[in-house]
């Protein structure tokens, strides 16, 4: 017997029946049963009957790269299935009941069968991390996979990311590549061993927006806490705002780039964006990694910022309303500038754009060298001057340019 096998377990006075999945230990047997539920069993005190073969050849799905080698289909599109980990690549230890990131992209393929059809898929493993263990070099790592996988002729590019930092991650591809392609970021909140995962919408829209005209880096996920669409968030406006619910990400200011519905496979967009073949491939995965976010907060003593600037190229405050801090980070923000490290302001407020020039405190922030980082989100502002101090000439003027949708032309809610 083999993981995707339709089988029976019988044990004591119990049977089980299901498809088979792959399990994290070798005393388990892991069924996923009708009910959508997994189940563990000791392989010691079940008896196993196959009732169903699954033709499905995990051996030969791989070559000795580790890469797909799935028989492609002329008519089909290619689609480049990237796995970095995280829920919608993970599964459950049975030994501790805990998630953990295990399935590599085939396993993926086999726990979403509803792929099936819509694509040639090339499977590629670039780590196998939960999101909460990103780091800047994985993105690079990244970065890299998905500019090879369009040398070599993807149509599109999904990546099963964990959702935590999967908003981070997205920024980062969006400021290091110029794509002609789609490259859509989708996780799950809950595991495929509950009824209510999200896992197989999420990663159907997104092949399917990794389909569409919209060469852009977009995260695909659900759009409500019903089966029914799947929003498209551009990447470096979105934002991870719950902690559970199926519909956690929300483009901040206004209303997501577009939309996926589930039934249809209808694509809608709600704004211009950069189309597929317009822009030519280009890399550019160069990262200055000591830059730091501070977040101010009533009373945070100013050596904060002092400690967080040292030997750093550059800082992201995370100010109050139009982007202000106490007057007694003001000397010290000036000699940090002084020093060489560039200080951007953001805002704390979910909406709106930073202004420095409304207020004493705010013009005497401009006067000690803060650049104003517009409407960009804290942590978009972060992986953005990680890149910036890298590789633009003129990092002030870079920061107050949109370079990839981070900064909108004006701020209008739910447009």
């Amino acid at each position: 017997m083999n993981p995707g096998d339709r089988v029976r377990v019988e044990r004591a006075d119990q049977s089980y029946e299901g498809v088979l999945l792959p399990s994290t230990t070798a005393e388990n047997l892991v069924v996923k049963l009708e009910s959508g539920y997994n189940v563990g069993v000791d392989r010691d005190a079940a008896s196993v009957e196959v009732l169903e073969a699954d033709t499905y050849d995990v051996e030969g799905a791989q070559d000795a790269e580790g890469e797909s080698a799935i028989e492609f289909d002329d008519d089909l599109p290619t689609i480049s299935l990237i796995s970095t980990g995280g829920t919608i690549a993970s599964t459950v230890d049975y030994r501790t009941g805990a998630v953990t990131a295990q399935f590599d992209a085939e396993d993926v393929l086999r726990a979403v069968p509803d792929l099936a059809g819509r694509a040639n898929y090339r499977g590629r493993v670039v780590a196998n991390i939960l999101s909460e263990n990103m780091t800047p070099g994985v993105w690079q790592d990244l970065a890299r996979a998905v500019n090879e996988e369009i040398e070599a002729g993807a149509d599109g590019v999904v990546v099963m990311h964990g959702t935590d930092t999967m908003q981070f991650t997205a920024s980062a591809l969006a400021f290091m590549l110029d794509t002609p392609v789609p490259i859509v970021f989708t996780g799950s909140q809950r595991s495929a061993d509950r009824p209510s995962s999200d896992n197989v919408m999420n990663a159907v829209c997104a092949v399917e927006a990794a389909k569409s005209d919209c060469a852009e880096v977009m995260v695909c996920m659900h759009a409500d806490e019903a089966d029914e669409r799947c929003a498209l968030h551009r990447g470096t406006r979105v934002r991870k705002n719950h902690t559970s619910r199926r519909d956690a990400f929300e483009t901040v200011g206004a209303k997501p780039l577009g939309e996926v519905d589930y039934d249809t496979e209808e694509i809608t967009f709600r704004r211009e964006y950069a189309g597929r073949g317009e822009t030519d491939l280009t890399l550019q995965d160069d990262l200055a990694t000591d830059v730091s976010l501070v977040k101010f907060t009533p009373g945070t003593d100013p050596a904060m910022l002092e400690t967080a600037a040292d030997g750093a190229a550059g800082v992201v405050i995370e100010g109050t309303g139009l982007g202000h801090v106490d007057t007694d980070w003001i000397e010290t923000v000036e000699a940090v500038t002084d020093a060489g490290t560039t200080v951007v302001m953001t805002s704390q407020c979910l909406e709106g754009r930073v202004c420095d020039r409304v207020y004493d405190t705010g013009r005497d922030l401009l006067d000690a060298g803060v650049i104003e980082g517009e409407d960009m989100l804290p942590g978009t502002a972060k992986v953005k001057l990680m890149w910036v101090l890298a590789n633009a000439d003129d990092p002030a003027r870079a920061m107050r340019e949109s370079l990839a949708g981070e900064i909108r032309a004006q701020s209008r809610p739910w447009t």
